[in-house]
């Protein structure tokens, strides 16, 4: 069965899982002095925790069995978060986000293709139909307003349509006619031809000799030909046939996903929960009145009255239900009482205490003695842990021979559910019970119910309590508005805009081969477009695509994507958006000019993008050109509101974000440089560098940069097209400009004719040469 392949597969990502836990156990608890070795422990722990994410993100998209992927959904969840604390160390501690680490690849004996961070594909999967509903709630508004551009029918006159045929007509004639006179003139030439060889008469052996020259010459071509594809096969150049051409299996893959995800959606929960109820929630209820009656009577018979029923804040009959005895609970609540007058007390002394320290001397501060690095503590490892103990438990010694349709298991569910119901029960037993207790204590106490008595009280003893400050982003300026309508007024007003569809595989680049090398020789070596694909993977995408990673990992704000232009930043922000199914705002200030004047105008549009990004979480807010917005000289906006001020709103709408808002703000610029630096990396804790492709990207082995684009473009790649002479011609240019050269050459005129004329070096020459590449000034000023 194919499921117990990817059982397999889930037990030996298990295992590795728990070696790699009990190896921080030892290690990362141990102060270490050497940097050298603390940072081979990080990237060796970081490989493997991403080999662990790539196999349980496989066993999780392709098991189907809901109890199953509940468990690898959880530890998944914790190894994403376990990767971004780790990366945190790696970068505090060699003050950089970018790790050249090619030397322990070799040392693992490891493919650079590992660091490559998998996407989840459950991100968009599980919210499939959501995000069919907001694209096409989106484009009815666009198509509302205006804003969408759709091809308009074209409506003729009768003029026009005639003289259309006309011409139609004109043209099939003048083929005809010419089709004609050419079978008149090949019929008189080939009489003509007859004629002559019958007065000269050809000799059969030269006829013969002719043919055979002519046969043996195309023979001879087609076996060149094929021993050079079986060469390059050979040497790993270029791929096999049946890998190339689309495989007949690729159509049944398809339909075993789809039917895959129909039986991953499928839910028995609520059936199981419903027929639990019916069956014991009787006996629970029954249980559960016995239980707090005679704890009442128990309680009544030690301190002589019946006590007051707990209140639903502090557990209801759970407070009641404990396996101590009453005489433990009346002691510890009065120990509480005690220690909450003994903290108040405390309190009063240290301000006291501290008037009088500061009229005196400051106190000489110890210097801290250097232990070591030591790892942080982390809020996934307990996640993590938890996952490993379920799977071996309930899955690691399961015979699941007999379960070939890979159903759920009710007895788990009820398990799970059981919780549930008896909590649902018990808000009920609970309302029963007061009223019960209510009526003894009237009966044989003679005492007033709990409310009378908190009514009287409540009635002198009122205390005006002080509201706290809320910030003006935080305040609902649009309390009176639904989420549509302000989703609505942002989408006409541009402030969202629909992502382009593109993944974030299609930023192609090769990774760098000698990062190590050169920084052993004290020179810090530029970031490759790898490099640069993972840093947007695990700052953009992991975090916004997982609620709890959002919450636990460390918290990544706001992103610069800084480089010149061309380097495909705006694509990444698209990508971003593609990957984790986000709402992408536009809060560009060429974008924003005009829209929200005055001061009052830009705290409504401000508060609108927060409520909104919000609720329709995640979200990616955008700003294009973001050095304008923190620039050392003030730019005419057109807002009627200073630079200054704006870079302050910004920084509320920043502290604004708390850790449960999975809303990522994404600056790009080509200038950073001009900005004000002080308020620009306080807005900005992660900033990426966007480099230019170096000759691996554009002539790699497999993701070839302008193979990739002339394929993307309908082009074909043959014998006479030199991709490395392409790579090397074009160093300085960044993928824009190779982008723009391919569009410019693969024109529709030159697609229809590259059947018969396949593609030259040469023609791409002539537009590289029109444009400015990105010389090593500009590249040093942004290193």
């Amino acid at each position: 069965f194919s499921f117990s392949t990817y059982n397999k597969m889930w037990a030996d990502a298990q295992k590795d899982l728990n070696i790699l836990l009990q190896r921080e156990r030892e290690e990362f608890l141990q102060p270490e002095k050497d940097h050298k070795k603390v940072f081979q422990i990080l990237t060796t722990s970081y490989i493997k925790y991403i080999q662990i994410f790539r196999n349980l993100e496989t066993v999780y998209d392709q098991l189907v069995h809901q109890q199953k992927r509940a468990v690898i959904r959880q530890v998944l969840d914790g190894v994403m978060g376990r990767i971004l604390e780790i990366k945190k160390e790696m970068v505090e501690l060699e003050k950089s986000e970018f790790h050249y680490i090619d030397d322990i690849l070799v040392e693992l004996a490891l493919l650079p293709e590992t660091l490559e961070v998998p996407i989840p594909r459950y991100f968009i999967k599980e919210r499939l139909q959501v995000l069919q509903q907001r694209e096409k709630m989106l484009d009815q508004i666009l198509l509302d307003a205006g804003l969408l551009i759709q091809e308009p029918v074209k409506a003729m006159t009768i003029e026009e349509a005639i003289k259309l045929i006309q011409v139609a007509e004109r043209a099939r004639q003048g083929r005809r006619r010419a089709l004609f006179m050419k079978q008149l003139y090949l019929q008189d030439k080939k009489q003509r031809q007859t004629k002559h060889q019958v007065e000269t008469g050809p000799h059969p052996d030269d006829a013969a000799t002719c043919i055979q020259k002519i046969w043996r010459g195309y023979i001879q071509r087609k076996k060149t030909q094929k021993m050079r594809e079986d060469e390059m096969i050979f040497l790993g150049m270029s791929l096999p046939p049946h890998l190339m051409a689309p495989s007949n299996l690729q159509k049944k893959v398809e339909q075993v996903n789809a039917q895959q995800s129909e039986v991953q959606e499928r839910d028995d929960e609520v059936f199981i929960k419903e027929k639990l109820k019916e069956m014991e929630g009787l006996h629970i209820k029954e249980t559960l009145q016995d239980q707090i009656g005679q704890c009442l009577i128990e309680c009544r018979h030690i301190i002589g009255r019946f006590p007051d029923y707990p209140a639903d804040n502090a557990g209801g009959s759970k407070a009641i239900l404990t396996e101590k005895t009453p005489e433990q609970i009346l002691e510890e609540l009065e120990a509480k009482k005690m220690m909450a007058l003994q903290e108040k007390a405390q309190k009063g002394r240290d301000k006291e205490g501290g008037k009088e320290k500061t009229k005196g001397k400051t106190p000489q501060k110890a210097e801290p003695k250097e232990e070591g690095w030591k790892m942080a503590p982390s809020n996934f490892l307990s996640i993590m842990e938890e996952g490993s103990y379920q799977y071996k438990v309930f899955w690691q010694n399961r015979d699941e021979g007999w379960d070939f349709h890979q159903d759920h298991d009710p007895e788990l569910i009820k398990e799970e559910k059981r919780e549930e119901v008896e909590e649902e029960i018990r808000v009920q037993v609970d309302e029963l019970m007061q009223q019960k207790l209510h009526n003894l204590k009237l009966a044989v106490d003679g005492e007033q119910s709990d409310k009378q008595k908190k009514g009287r009280k409540s009635e002198k003893g009122k205390k005006t309590t002080t509201r706290k400050k809320i910030s003006e982003l935080e305040e609902d300026l649009t309390s009176d508005r639904t989420i549509d309508s302000l989703y609505r007024e942002l989408v006409e007003k541009g402030l969202i805009i629909k992502a382009k569809t593109v993944n974030l595989s299609d930023y192609v680049g090769e990774y760098s081969y000698l990062g190590s090398a050169l920084q052993q020789a004290d020179v810090e070596p530029m970031p490759s477009l790898a490099d640069v694909r993972q840093l947007i993977a695990l700052y953009g995408i992991l975090p916004l695509g997982s609620q709890i990673v959002h919450e636990k990992a460390p918290l990544v704000k706001a992103l610069l994507l800084a480089g010149p232009a061309g380097v495909g930043k705006k694509m990444l922000v698209h990508a971003i958006c593609t990957e984790t199914g986000a709402n992408l705002f536009n809060l560009s200030l060429s974008n924003i000019t005009g829209k929200y004047p005055g001061q009052s105008g830009l705290r409504m549009m401000f508060h609108l993008v927060l409520k909104v990004a919000r609720q329709l979480q995640p979200s990616v807010v955008w700003v294009g050109d973001t050095e304008k917005i923190f620039s050392k000289a003030a730019p005419k906006t057109g807002l009627e509101v200073s630079p200054k001020r704006l870079a302050t709103t910004f920084s509320k709408f920043l502290k604004a974000l708390k850790a449960q808002d999975r809303v990522l703000l994404v600056g790009t610029t080509k200038r950073p440089f001009d900005a004000n630096l002080k308020p620009f990396c306080e807005a900005y804790k992660k900033i990426i560098l966007m480099p230019k492709p170096d000759y691996t990207s554009r002539f790699g082995k497999y993701l070839m940069l302008w193979r990739h684009i002339i394929l993307q473009n309908g082009g074909t790649i043959t014998d006479l097209l030199n991709i490395s002479c392409l790579a090397k011609l074009s160093d300085g240019f960044t993928q824009g400009h190779i982008i723009q050269a391919v569009q410019a050459v693969l024109s529709e005129l030159r697609l229809l004719q590259m059947t018969r004329k396949p593609l030259r070096t040469e023609e791409f020459v002539p537009f590289l040469a029109t444009q400015d590449p990105v010389y090593k000034e500009e590249e040093q000023t942004f290193k």
